[in-house]
């Protein structure tokens, strides 16, 4: 169980290495410490929120940024399985991809995406961005740690 002072945990399922290094980077930069955990596809992002195989000590994060476009198991398929999972659909989920469509959008919400931003292309806006999904999420949003949530 984590407390409010513990550091936030936010699982980053991306498979560009590139943006890997450009989200923890601007995550650091928020001035606050994130403990950021990466994943390189669906299927193992399942498996660390599920503690399976190698991810058998895995932190629930308090965070997942979900790239749609992934190899094995893509975005919207680990979505729509964490969605409908009853202890892992409380976990907010931000759609953090390159795809500006309509389709990838509303296909997004309708699997109950919490939020969907678009990666900005140049390095200053998505610095911004990722800070203001940490912001609004860790400052803005109220938070309850798993261990006390009610019915």
């Amino acid at each position: 169980m984590r407390s409010p002072s513990q550091i936030p945990v936010i699982l980053l399922a991306e498979d560009d290495p590139g943006d890997v290094l450009m989200i923890t980077e601007a995550l650091q930069r928020t001035g606050s410490p994130r403990d950021v955990r990466v994943v390189g596809d669906g299927q193992e992002a399942l498996d660390f929120l599920r503690r399976a195989g190698d991810h058998g000590r895995a932190p629930r994060p308090d965070l997942i940024l979900l790239d749609l476009n992934m190899p094995r198991l893509d975005g919207r398929q680990a979505l729509e399985v964490i969605k409908a999972d009853s202890d892992l659909k409380v976990i907010p989920i931000v759609v953090f991809t390159t795809s500006a469509s309509a389709i990838d959008i509303n296909g997004s919400y309708d699997r109950h995406a919490n939020a969907y931003v678009s990666k900005p292309l140049e390095l200053d806006a998505l610095d911004a961005v990722v800070q203001q999904i940490d912001r609004f999420y860790f400052s803005v949003c109220a938070f309850v740690p798993p261990g006390r949530r009610t019915a």
